[in-house]
């Protein structure tokens, strides 16, 4: 495929180019390390609390302008930890667009991890689901870690809830809310999503 054939990515380039070493600085300003083959259109919105961490791998992408992917990130990425204690760690080659990441406690990335536009991953309820509790502290929601093994893919617009591990390879349909396990080799979709067939039985 030709750049002139495609002139937006053309245009991609040129503002990823521009915006470089402010994203870079961004990065920097809050304590995350930049690695080689990072390809990042337009500037992410991170939150990180101090004295949690967050850690990215080689070769990443995040897409965060409406323009730069044809399904239209309604929002820049977010990168956000909610206590001192928090973690997130994206691995090597993964993609996001429009996502985001919220961590209470942590959120564990594998490799080459595809997720599409809109999507949500956080492993927090954010506020207590009784009302005494909202009162008392409204930011003491339950949390429990996620973990997203190597080789998945999640579709666009999903929500992935807290506690929930999803298994090597496995597929996430459009628009699933993700509240329990998903084992490795398998598409999941729905609300609650559920297994609809394992990958081996054909495309």
């Amino acid at each position: 495929m030709h750049l002139l054939d495609t002139p937006w990515r053309l245009s991609n380039h040129f503002w990823r180019i521009v915006q470089w070493p402010f994203i870079r600085l961004q990065f920097l300003w809050h304590g995350i390390r930049w690695q080689a083959g990072w390809r990042i259109f337009g500037r992410p919105i991170i939150q990180r609390y101090r004295g949690s961490v967050i850690t990215i791998g080689k070769g990443v992408e995040l897409r965060s302008g409406y323009g730069t992917n044809p399904l239209a990130p309604n929002h820049p990425v977010v990168l956000a930890t909610r206590k001192p204690t928090a973690q997130i760690h994206i691995g090597n080659n993964c993609g996001f667009t429009g996502t985001t990441l919220v961590a209470a406690e942590a959120i564990t990335i594998g490799n080459r991890v595809l997720v599409g536009a809109n999507s949500t991953i956080a492993d927090t309820d954010f506020h207590p689901l009784q009302p005494a509790a909202r009162v008392q502290d409204i930011l003491n929601g339950a949390h429990k870690p996620i973990v997203i093994e190597d080789d998945v893919f999640v579709g666009m617009n999903c929500l992935i809830l807290k506690g929930v591990t999803i298994g090597t390879g496995s597929v996430i349909g459009a628009g699933s809310v993700v509240t329990r396990d998903v084992p490795p080799g398998v598409v999941v979709a729905g609300n609650p999503a559920a297994i609809v067939r394992k990958l081996d039985e054909g495309q």
